[in-house]
């Protein structure tokens, strides 16, 4: 069932690729009413993957369920006066523009507050909408790097990017974040705000405390802390099938359980030892190889230590807990989508149903929207 804590807030998404998008497809599961506005051309993520039959890229069916979209084309008179029209009776606006482009276009925000000074606009940029690299150009890998995503993640040898990309969606969550407490507010204020969401510094926001141990003189190098792969007990190995599991035994008690389960009782007192703990994780790797993934799980699912599967993309919908609680959603045809869900129940309900994307028609969305 749908959600409505939102419904009756209208929202505009000039948004593109995936932060924007998924920021207001977070919006539209929460009950708001969304409108997608495009160029002519459309999203450029209507083109990221080989298309459909129906000539869009899945991926972009994805993010942008839950939605309407219409094509408008804001550098013509007409364009621009469609969208002022629905502008003017929304609630939210989500762009994603690089800093200069809307007023560029006619609506800056001195324009938007004549418009509809009530709305409350959330721009999300890769840098933010001051500082030197405000017009830089970055994609997430960029923003993680400069963020300090990159820096504690990864091997000694190298650091390794996330999939999916995480400052992308750091900053979509943050813009909703923000986004609601600005319609909290407005509540009392009677008026709307101008949100400022750096996908960068969505980020920078989690780096407190790695930022905190390097002015400390212990910054968390990749593979020296135990956070980032020296620890026997928090670590990732290789079954002898090819499959991976996680260990995640940070409290004594179930690093206890695990080595008795697995017949160690000796490295119990190991836990301890110094950092990076090289010689405890290549025992632990040697033990995890001799045996495949289902006879590890076959031994420690029923014990209290911390212990998973890697569990791959295929396999996720299916697994017992994800499955128990319905977050995913098939829509099965010819060329099946696979949808994850807000993850969020109210009242022991389900979690928020999600229409699919439609097409929508401009004069029917500006005579609603009056």
């Amino acid at each position: 069932m749908p959600l409505r804590f939102l419904s009756g807030f209208r929202v505009v998404d000039l948004s593109q690729f995936i932060p924007g998008p998924y920021a207001a497809q977070m919006l539209a599961d929460l009950g708001a009413d969304v409108i997608k506005i495009e160029p002519p051309q459309g999203d450029p993520m209507r083109n990221f993957d080989p298309p459909d039959d129906d000539g869009l890229a899945f991926s972009y069916k994805l993010i942008n369920a839950g939605k309407r979209v219409l094509q408008l084309d804001l550098k013509t008179e007409d364009g621009l006066a469609c969208a002022e029209q629905l502008l003017a009776a929304a609630d939210v606006l989500v762009e994603s523009f690089r800093p200069g482009t809307l007023e560029r276009l006619g609506l800056g925000r001195g324009r938007l507050m004549e418009l509809n000074p009530r709305l409350v606009h959330v721009a999300i940029s890769g840098w933010g909408q001051t500082g030197p690299y405000r017009l830089r150009a970055g994609h997430d890998l960029a923003y993680m790097a400069v963020g300090g995503g990159l820096a504690g993640s990864g091997t000694p040898e190298a650091p390794v990017m996330t999939c999916p990309p995480l400052a992308d969606h750091a900053g979509a969550t943050m813009a909703v974040v923000a986004v609601l407490a600005a319609l909290i507010e407005r509540i009392s204020s009677g008026r709307g705000a101008y949100l400022d969401v750096s996908l960068m510094e969505s980020a920078l926001a989690w780096q407190a405390i790695p930022m905190t141990l390097a002015a400390r003189g212990t910054p968390p190098e990749r593979g020296g802390h135990m956070l980032t792969g020296a620890a026997a007990w928090y670590q990732i190995y290789r079954t002898a099938d090819g499959r991976f599991v996680v260990l995640a035994a940070l409290e004594a008690k179930f690093w206890s359980a695990f080595c008795t389960a697995v017949g160690r009782p000796d490295w119990i007192a190991r836990q301890h030892e110094p950092m990076p703990q090289t010689a405890l994780i290549g025992e632990l790797s040697t033990l995890f190889a001799t045996r495949s993934l289902r006879h590890w799980q076959g031994l420690l699912d029923g014990v209290d230590c911390c212990f998973e599967a890697v569990v791959e993309a295929g396999e996720l919908a299916d697994h017992p807990q994800v499955a128990a609680r319905g977050q995913v959603l098939r829509r099965p045809n010819s060329a099946p989508l696979v949808e994850a869900l807000l993850g969020l129940r109210h009242d022991d309900g389900p979690p928020p149903s999600r229409k699919p994307l439609r097409e929508g028609n401009v004069q029917a969305v500006l005579a609603e929207w009056q």
